[in-house]
């Protein structure tokens, strides 16, 4: 399944309902659950409040997920898409020589 990591801002709703956090957390999982997929919450210390690893099967799902956490008003997010280790590497190996040079030939015209 697609992995996206998800930087996570606190309103000031957020803020104002923190007491709430654990609940909306359950949510959060429910979420994820019901798209098919599934998250892991970190609580970070910095630029994010919290950083999520979703996992789930497709774009929509992932649409639905975000609007989900967007239509509660306690959150902001921003959204990465990743890959593993296993996955880059069968990517990059598409990657041969003559594509790379024909790729930077197009890019510089």
């Amino acid at each position: 399944m697609p992995l996206f990591v998800v930087l996570v801002n606190w309103t000031d709703q957020g803020l104002k309902n923190m007491k709430g956090t654990p609940i909306r957390v359950e949510d959060v999982h429910r979420i994820a659950a019901e798209v098919g997929g599934k998250v892991q919450i970190y609580y970070t210390l910095g630029q994010y409040d919290t950083v999520s690893i979703l996992d789930v099967p497709d774009d929509k799902a992932l649409i639905k997920y975000l609007s989900y956490i967007g239509s509660q008003g306690n959150a902001r997010t921003k959204t990465l898409k990743a890959w593993t280790e296993d996955e880059a590497a069968k990517l990059l190996a598409d990657l041969t020589e003559d594509k790379t040079s024909k790729i930077l030939t197009e890019i510089e015209k």
